[in-house]
């Protein structure tokens, strides 16, 4: 095979893989989306496995700004969840706990007065 054969070869294979995941973020926004009935969504399914090229290009048009909107609304979720999360594991000690430690290394001289003070009220102040 000669070069140009090779560069072929690789450039529809990238518009196969392409298509692909353009058809499979569709049919994972169809499920995702609340909006749409059931018999709506097995709909757009039937026309994506027939007819998946302008199925695809008709969703995008019609419904891909919503799309995209569901999937930053989706992306805010879940950061927020995680966020949340790492606020609940990652303060595990109380606050009579946090200044407990604070009163050790005051008394241990590792710290000031006014440094305990200003862990204290920090601690205090969530």
């Amino acid at each position: 095979m000669d070069i140009w054969a090779w560069i072929a070869w690789f450039f529809w294979i990238f518009v196969f893989v392409s298509c692909l995941m353009v058809v499979f973020s569709i049919i994972g926004d169809i499920f995702r989306d609340d909006s749409m009935n059931g018999w709506v969504k097995a709909l757009w399914i039937i026309l994506l496995v027939f007819l998946p090229l302008l199925t695809a290009l008709v969703y995008l048009i019609a419904r891909g700004p919503k799309m995209r909107e569901r999937s930053m609304e989706r992306a805010r979720a879940m950061q927020a969840e995680q966020v949340a999360y790492i606020r609940a594991t990652a303060s595990t000690a109380s606050p009579a706990e946090e200044i407990a430690k604070a009163k050790g290394l005051l008394d241990a001289g590792a710290i000031s007065p006014a440094e305990f003070d200003t862990l204290k009220s920090r601690v205090l102040a969530g």
